[in-house]
């Protein structure tokens, strides 16, 4: 949450390996009302109240799911906090704290890999970047803050790792058919790729494709989804409204094809089998495509309106539904009820 007092402590190595229990974060104890059959048609987060003038509230933006242990995160810009759901219990709890926790103040996108741990994409969290998504970012340019962190499923810090050189603003990730997680980079034509090896944790660009990618004002590779056939990354820039394929084998970047489709907007992404959803933010609207196996083409089946009072970001499919967060991107001063919504024209 956003608080007035920042923490002055930055983590300052470019590449924090195992920190165990140093920087870990005790799990709290779940709240909230069980709906009985395993889903709830809205979660509600623990977002900061307005009270005070100058009170910022609450924003939010990724979401990341467990389905093997029935669980999702939730990032909050407003802060870095990281917030845990379970299936059917219909109130979250804050469960990693921010302001400058592990040199987290903000977060973006969230995943989460088959043995249950947690990767957060960091945004704007080491450059100075007060207009992203009307988000100020506290302080000025810091390259002592990382761009990205892991955790354990019990929230011990794996990871805290920098991209070495230059300003980056990691938006989203996946993880690919080989564990390793790729992170987007808004700022730039560029996917990253962090994985643990013999030397522990290391982050290394993946793919420059500045030479097939126009780099555009505003948010540019955002959304990414590993394609049926596992063999590529479908990610969407936003501000062009353009899917672009990244091989994994190669990283060989060409266009999807999408017969001209309107997808300016473009956030988050959700595949499902080959049922592409396209979470148009501040469109708000919802874009279904039917994406080919190999991701190399798209075909839109129909746009549909979201809710008019809210800015959804991004979604991930859980548990048989798929939840969107509301960010609150539309308010100067956010004020709740803050949530996840499993229907989008809620």
């Amino acid at each position: 949450m956003n608080r007035k007092t920042i923490a002055s402590t930055l983590l300052a190595a470019t590449a924090v390996g195992t920190l165990g229990a140093a920087f870990g974060t005790a799990t709290p104890a779940f709240a909230g009302k069980d709906t009985g059959n395993g889903h709830a048609a809205v979660y509600n987060l623990t977002g900061d109240p307005v009270v005070n003038p100058g009170d910022a509230g609450s924003k939010f933006e990724g979401i990341g799911a467990d389905e093997k242990r029935g669980r999702f995160y939730v990032s909050e810009v407003t802060g870095g906090e990281i917030h845990r759901g379970k299936a059917g219990v219909s109130q979250t709890q804050e469960w990693l704290a921010g302001n400058g926790t592990d040199g987290r103040y903000t977060a973006r996108g969230v995943t989460v890999d088959d043995k249950g741990r947690i990767y957060i994409a960091g945004g704007p969290n080491g450059i100075n970047d007060a207009g992203a998504n009307g988000i100020a970012n506290p302080g000025t340019d810091n390259p002592s803050r990382p761009d990205l962190w892991v955790y354990s499923k019990k929230g011990n810090l794996l990871a805290a790792l920098q991209i070495p050189g230059k300003p980056v603003f990691l938006n989203d990730v996946a993880i690919g058919p080989d564990g390793a997680a790729y992170f987007t980079n808004s700022k730039d034509a560029e996917v990253y790729k962090v994985a643990k090896g013999k030397d522990g944790w290391s982050v290394k660009l993946f793919s420059d494709a500045s030479a097939e990618i126009a780099v555009a004002p505003g948010f540019n590779l955002g959304g990414i989804v590993v394609t049926k056939d596992q063999k590529a990354l479908v990610v969407a820039q936003g501000n062009t409204g353009r899917l672009w394929r990244f091989a994994l084998k190669t990283g060989k970047v060409t266009e999807v094809r999408t017969g001209g489709a309107d997808l300016t907007d473009a956030d988050g992404l959700v595949l499902q089998n080959n049922r592409l959803t396209v979470v148009r933010n501040f469109k708000k609207q919802i874009a279904t495509l039917r994406l080919s196996e190999d991701g190399r083409k798209a075909k839109l089946v129909r746009q549909r309106a979201s809710s008019a009072n809210r800015v959804l970001t991004t979604a991930k499919e859980f548990r048989g539904d798929v939840l969107y967060v509301d960010s609150k991107f539309d308010e100067a001063v956010a004020s709740g009820p803050y949530e996840i919504i499993a229907d989008p024209t809620r």
